[in-house]
């Protein structure tokens, strides 16, 4: 009996290089999205959907929680959902987390990020 893989979305950054090819999960992608989103001032935490909170509340920490990425051929669309710390603004503190992962992306994978959509899911007190 065959073993059933998990596909997973996967495109070239270097394909005409010398030694061979690199090849980036969309997963990756979304796992430095939510590490760059969280270390923001204001931000209190990644919101998911009902099965990301209850894989939390099993133990099992998902780096990509609250975080959908699409690749297009020509760029990278972003969008995560926050729960914001009480107090912060919360305009601000959205513009400074589109910066750092636009950065935080485009730094680590060479790829060009075209949006990043910012989704205020709740406020921690």
């Amino acid at each position: 009996m065959a073993k059933e893989t998990k596909k997973t979305s996967t495109y070239n950054v270097l394909d005409e290089g010398k030694v061979g090819e690199v090849q980036i999960a969309d997963e990756v992608i979304a796992i430095i999205a939510g590490l760059a989103a969280t270390e923001v001032d204001g931000v209190a935490s990644m919101a998911g959907n009902i099965t990301n909170e209850l894989v939390g509340k099993l133990g099992m920490k998902n780096l990509a929680k609250g975080v959908k990425v699409e690749v297009l051929p020509e760029a990278v669309i972003v969008d995560v959902a926050l729960n914001m710390e009480y107090g912060y603004n919360i305009p601000k503190t959205s513009e400074t987390v589109q910066e750092r992962v636009k950065t935080a992306i485009e730094n680590m994978t060479g790829l060009h990020v075209e949006e990043v959509n910012v989704r205020i899911a709740g406020v921690a007190i």
